[in-house]
């Protein structure tokens, strides 16, 4: 059963999205397209730079704590490379996969690498969760509207603690890596705080792109929710949850289901856009690990030795 899990997933994410299209047609798609122009473009790369750097400093900082060397450029260009594979391979989260194992590989210590990344996530995806939750209860009337949607989030976070509390034992090496890094929890809030800022700046963007003219207080805590359901493994890219909470965020807020689709999809192209320099990051790298082929013969320059001599 365990072997079918990924492709349950994937296949929970294309339900969502289609059934998505068969309620509200094709119109919020094309309206999202048409509304990214190139002022779009430039916001949402500024803004994709800002929020990669806060992440992978929070990233150094965590892999520092735990022992791991991980230059902070090195790790701005490992952080844009798993955001690309996120938005470009099925449940969003094979890029931080491969950016843990990579660090894990190269650090020397794989079980190390996979932690550290995962405990940043964590970071990340905590301050994310207290906001959202904050932003709910400040809300009664969208929390009994969004209760049956994230229920299966609260479910998915009971069974983690669940089977953390039952593995603990097993799960020793990882405390302790957990209590070195609360060792710069104030550091490391920060930055999540700092991201999501980001993040939610870019929502903002797209928000305003389609016409949202509800004031800042009104769509905040939509887009928070957007957030927190972008972390269940149960997407496309990134896609699929994210749309279709926020269609019934906007639709309990009064601003109309169809809209708050546009909305999502919209920050779905501009992320993808945000993270395109991890596709060139993720091409050069693959050019330099591409050894020579044996049937090459090596090329010598005895020409250039003496070269200035």
């Amino acid at each position: 059963m365990t072997k079918f899990l990924p492709w349950l997933r994937l296949l929970g994410g294309l339900g969502i999205l289609l059934t998505l299209l068969w309620w509200h047609s094709t119109d919020a798609f094309v309206d999202a397209l048409r509304a990214v122009d190139a002022d779009a473009v430039a916001v949402a790369l500024a803004l994709g730079l800002l929020t990669t750097v806060l992440s992978a400093a929070r990233w150094w900082l965590v892999a520092r704590r735990l022992g791991l060397h991980l230059p902070l450029g090195g790790a701005v260009t490992d952080y844009y490379r798993s955001q690309f594979l996120n938005s470009v391979l099925p449940a969003g989260v094979l890029g931080d996969v491969h950016r843990a194992v990579s660090h894990g590989h190269r650090s020397g210590d794989v079980a190390r690498g996979v932690r550290a990344v995962f405990l940043e996530r964590v970071a990340g995806q905590g301050v994310a969760i207290v906001a959202g939750v904050a932003a709910l209860l400040a809300h009664p009337a969208l929390l009994s509207a969004m209760a049956p949607a994230l229920a299966p989030a609260g479910g998915v976070l009971v069974l983690v603690l669940v089977l953390a509390r039952w593995r603990r034992r097993a799960l020793a090496p990882a405390f302790a890596d957990v209590r070195a890094a609360l060792r710069a929890w104030p550091a490391i809030v920060g930055l999540s705080a700092a991201a999501l800022a980001g993040h939610l700046a870019l929502f903002v963007v797209a928000a305003r792109l389609v016409g949202a003219t509800a004031p800042l207080l009104t769509l905040l805590p939509l887009l928070l929710l957007a957030l927190l359901v972008m972390v269940l493994p149960v997407n496309v890219g990134g896609w699929g949850p994210r749309e279709a909470v926020l269609a019934l965020a906007f639709g309990a807020a009064g601003l109309g289901s169809a809209q708050g689709l546009t909305v999502s999809v919209v920050y779905g192209v501009l992320t993808f856009i945000a993270s395109l320099p991890g596709a060139a990051a993720l091409l050069l790298k693959h050019r330099e690990d591409v050894p020579e082929r044996r049937d090459e013969t090596p090329q010598r320059l005895p020409a250039l030795v003496g070269a200035g001599q």
